[in-house]
């Protein structure tokens, strides 16, 4: 299974509170999603707006894309949404 990630900014979805980046999975897209609580929790967000939870997004992207990255594999390749618990405790910025 071959995944890659693409590099555009990912979409706030005020509605479920996520943000939204795409993975291509085998060529197909498949949307993958973290929680704002996630960023919260795990990735240093500051403030509690959308361009603060895109700028935690960007500084852990490396690591979020490499836990969806796993998701994906584990789930056959279907959506994928991040939540605080597939972290480990602890700001994961401060390691």
């Amino acid at each position: 299974m071959e995944i890659r990630f693409l590099a555009e900014a990912p979409a706030y979805r005020d509605f479920n509170l996520t943000l939204v980046f795409p993975a291509l999975v085998d060529g197909e897209p498949v949307p993958c999603a973290i929680s704002v609580e996630a960023l919260e929790d795990h990735f240093g967000a500051q403030s509690r707006d959308s361009e603060g939870w895109r700028r935690a997004f960007d500084a852990g992207r490396a690591h979020i894309e490499a836990v969806a990255r796993e998701h994906l594999r584990i789930s056959n390749g279907t959506p994928v949404l991040l939540k605080s618990g597939h972290f480990p405790p602890g700001n994961v910025s401060d390691a």
